[in-house]
Protein backbone atom coordinates (compact mmCIF):
# COMPACT_ATOMS: atom_id res chain seq x y z
CA UNK A 1 0.00 0.00 0.00
CA UNK A 2 1.16 3.04 -1.66
CA UNK A 3 0.97 6.20 1.40
CA UNK A 4 1.81 8.87 -0.71
CA UNK A 5 -0.43 7.78 -3.65
CA UNK A 6 -3.16 7.49 -1.07
CA UNK A 7 -2.51 11.00 0.39
CA UNK A 8 -2.54 12.56 -3.05
CA UNK A 9 -5.75 10.89 -4.16
CA UNK A 10 -7.53 11.59 -0.97
CA UNK A 11 -6.34 15.45 -1.60
CA UNK A 12 -7.12 15.32 -5.28
CA UNK A 13 -10.72 13.85 -4.95
CA UNK A 14 -10.97 16.46 -1.53
CA UNK A 15 -10.43 19.04 -3.89
CA UNK A 16 -12.93 18.03 -6.39
CA UNK A 17 -15.73 16.76 -3.73
CA UNK A 18 -15.29 20.19 -2.03
CA UNK A 19 -17.80 19.11 0.95
CA UNK A 20 -16.17 22.27 2.78
CA UNK A 21 -16.95 24.98 -0.25
CA UNK A 22 -20.53 22.89 -0.67
CA UNK A 23 -21.15 24.07 3.31
CA UNK A 24 -23.58 27.16 2.46
CA UNK A 25 -25.55 25.08 -0.20
CA UNK A 26 -25.82 22.34 2.13
CA UNK A 27 -26.59 24.75 5.05
CA UNK A 28 -29.19 26.76 2.94
CA UNK A 29 -31.03 23.88 1.54
CA UNK A 30 -31.62 22.63 5.32
CA UNK A 31 -32.65 26.05 6.70
CA UNK A 32 -35.29 25.65 3.85
CA UNK A 33 -36.76 22.64 5.12
CA UNK A 34 -35.18 20.21 2.39
CA UNK A 35 -34.12 16.58 4.35
CA UNK A 36 -30.80 15.38 3.97
CA UNK A 37 -29.96 11.66 5.05
CA UNK A 38 -25.87 11.89 5.46
CA UNK A 39 -25.70 8.00 5.28
CA UNK A 40 -27.91 7.67 2.56
CA UNK A 41 -25.99 10.71 0.53
CA UNK A 42 -22.45 8.75 1.40
CA UNK A 43 -23.55 5.60 0.84
CA UNK A 44 -24.83 6.49 -2.60
CA UNK A 45 -21.99 9.05 -3.53
CA UNK A 46 -20.15 6.48 -2.78
CA UNK A 47 -21.49 3.56 -4.38
CA UNK A 48 -21.57 5.76 -8.02
CA UNK A 49 -17.61 6.36 -7.83
CA UNK A 50 -16.83 3.08 -6.80
CA UNK A 51 -19.04 1.50 -9.31
CA UNK A 52 -17.62 4.34 -12.18
CA UNK A 53 -13.84 3.40 -11.16
CA UNK A 54 -14.23 -0.18 -12.32
CA UNK A 55 -17.35 0.37 -14.92
CA UNK A 56 -17.08 3.75 -15.94
CA UNK A 57 -14.84 3.00 -19.34
CA UNK A 58 -17.66 0.61 -20.00
CA UNK A 59 -20.95 2.71 -19.19
CA UNK A 60 -19.18 5.27 -21.52
CA UNK A 61 -18.54 2.78 -24.51
CA UNK A 62 -22.10 1.94 -24.41
CA UNK A 63 -22.95 5.72 -25.10
CA UNK A 64 -19.79 6.01 -28.02
CA UNK A 65 -18.04 7.78 -25.61
CA UNK A 66 -14.05 7.97 -24.95
CA UNK A 67 -12.59 7.77 -21.96
CA UNK A 68 -10.18 10.73 -23.05
CA UNK A 69 -13.70 12.50 -24.40
CA UNK A 70 -15.41 12.26 -21.25
CA UNK A 71 -12.97 13.27 -19.36
CA UNK A 72 -11.99 16.62 -21.61
CA UNK A 73 -15.85 17.43 -20.90
CA UNK A 74 -15.64 16.87 -17.27
CA UNK A 75 -12.39 19.42 -17.16
CA UNK A 76 -14.36 21.69 -18.71
CA UNK A 77 -16.95 20.89 -15.76
CA UNK A 78 -14.16 21.25 -13.22
CA UNK A 79 -12.68 24.40 -14.87
CA UNK A 80 -16.25 26.20 -14.53
CA UNK A 81 -17.33 24.82 -10.92
CA UNK A 82 -13.91 26.44 -10.01
CA UNK A 83 -14.63 29.59 -11.52
CA UNK A 84 -17.94 29.84 -9.56
CA UNK A 85 -16.26 29.62 -6.21
CA UNK A 86 -13.51 31.61 -7.06
CA UNK A 87 -15.26 34.50 -8.52
CA UNK A 88 -18.97 33.68 -7.13
CA UNK A 89 -20.49 33.56 -10.32
CA UNK A 90 -23.57 30.80 -11.08
CA UNK A 91 -23.37 28.97 -13.99
CA UNK A 92 -24.92 25.82 -12.94
CA UNK A 93 -27.92 26.05 -11.00
CA UNK A 94 -29.32 23.65 -8.43
CA UNK A 95 -32.82 22.10 -7.96
CA UNK A 96 -34.49 20.80 -5.49
CA UNK A 97 -38.26 20.32 -3.97
CA UNK A 98 -38.88 22.33 -0.98
CA UNK A 99 -39.21 20.27 2.20
CA UNK A 100 -38.27 17.33 0.20
CA UNK A 101 -34.76 14.64 0.67
CA UNK A 102 -32.02 16.09 -1.33
CA UNK A 103 -30.07 13.18 -0.09
CA UNK A 104 -29.16 11.53 -3.70
CA UNK A 105 -30.20 14.32 -5.70
CA UNK A 106 -28.61 17.03 -5.50
CA UNK A 107 -26.18 16.33 -2.69
CA UNK A 108 -25.27 12.82 -3.60
CA UNK A 109 -25.34 13.63 -7.45
CA UNK A 110 -24.46 16.50 -8.44
CA UNK A 111 -22.57 17.67 -5.59
CA UNK A 112 -20.48 14.94 -4.39
CA UNK A 113 -20.21 12.72 -6.68
CA UNK A 114 -20.53 14.65 -9.65
CA UNK A 115 -19.63 14.78 -13.68
CA UNK A 116 -16.30 16.57 -12.05
CA UNK A 117 -15.47 13.44 -9.46
CA UNK A 118 -16.27 11.12 -11.92
CA UNK A 119 -13.97 12.28 -14.05
CA UNK A 120 -11.49 12.43 -11.97
CA UNK A 121 -11.46 9.24 -10.67
CA UNK A 122 -11.64 7.85 -14.45
CA UNK A 123 -8.25 10.34 -14.94
CA UNK A 124 -7.00 8.68 -11.87
CA UNK A 125 -6.90 5.29 -13.67
CA UNK A 126 -3.99 6.36 -15.37
CA UNK A 127 -1.86 7.66 -12.87
CA UNK A 128 -2.54 5.25 -9.65
CA UNK A 129 -3.47 1.65 -8.77
CA UNK A 130 -7.21 0.90 -7.71
CA UNK A 131 -6.89 0.36 -4.07
CA UNK A 132 -5.31 3.68 -3.37
CA UNK A 133 -8.12 5.42 -5.54
CA UNK A 134 -11.07 3.24 -3.34
CA UNK A 135 -8.84 4.15 0.07
CA UNK A 136 -8.64 7.58 -1.17
CA UNK A 137 -12.76 7.37 -2.10
CA UNK A 138 -12.74 5.79 1.48
CA UNK A 139 -10.94 8.94 3.24
CA UNK A 140 -13.45 11.31 1.56
CA UNK A 141 -16.77 9.52 2.52
CA UNK A 142 -15.46 9.50 5.85
CA UNK A 143 -14.97 12.96 5.43
CA UNK A 144 -18.59 13.38 3.83
CA UNK A 145 -20.25 11.35 6.47
CA UNK A 146 -19.03 13.38 9.59
CA UNK A 147 -19.43 17.19 7.76
CA UNK A 148 -23.22 15.86 6.21
CA UNK A 149 -23.61 14.56 10.08
CA UNK A 150 -22.42 17.70 11.47
CA UNK A 151 -24.17 20.47 8.92
CA UNK A 152 -26.18 21.97 11.81
CA UNK A 153 -23.21 21.97 14.30
CA UNK A 154 -20.89 23.89 11.44
CA UNK A 155 -23.60 26.17 10.61
CA UNK A 156 -23.01 27.88 13.82
CA UNK A 157 -18.99 27.80 14.21
CA UNK A 158 -18.17 29.10 10.20
CA UNK A 159 -18.37 32.27 9.60
CA UNK A 160 -19.52 33.36 6.13
CA UNK A 161 -15.98 35.03 5.38
CA UNK A 162 -14.28 31.61 6.65
CA UNK A 163 -16.85 30.04 4.21
CA UNK A 164 -16.27 32.00 1.22
CA UNK A 165 -12.33 31.89 1.78
CA UNK A 166 -12.20 28.30 2.00
CA UNK A 167 -14.72 27.85 -1.35
CA UNK A 168 -12.49 30.45 -3.10
CA UNK A 169 -9.34 28.44 -1.97
CA UNK A 170 -10.86 25.24 -3.48
CA UNK A 171 -12.14 26.95 -6.52
CA UNK A 172 -8.68 27.77 -7.48
CA UNK A 173 -7.52 24.28 -6.37
CA UNK A 174 -10.59 22.71 -9.34
CA UNK A 175 -8.86 25.37 -12.06
CA UNK A 176 -5.50 24.12 -11.65
CA UNK A 177 -6.87 20.52 -11.71
CA UNK A 178 -9.22 21.06 -14.35
CA UNK A 179 -5.97 22.88 -16.75
CA UNK A 180 -3.73 19.96 -15.64
CA UNK A 181 -6.87 17.24 -16.65
CA UNK A 182 -7.11 19.37 -20.03
CA UNK A 183 -3.25 19.15 -20.80
CA UNK A 184 -3.07 16.01 -20.51
CA UNK A 185 -5.73 14.93 -22.78
CA UNK A 186 -5.09 17.70 -25.14
CA UNK A 187 -1.20 16.50 -25.75
CA UNK A 188 -2.28 12.59 -25.66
Amino acid sequence: MNIAAILSVSLILFSVIDIIGSLPVIINMKKEGTIIHPGLATGTAGLMMVVFLFFGAAILGAFGIDVSSFALAGSLIIFFIGLEMTLGIRFFRDSHEDGGSGSIVPIAFPLLAGAGTLTTIISLKAEYDNTSIIAGIAINLLLIYLILRSTDWLSGKLSPQFSNTLRKVFGIILIAIAIQMAKEYLVA
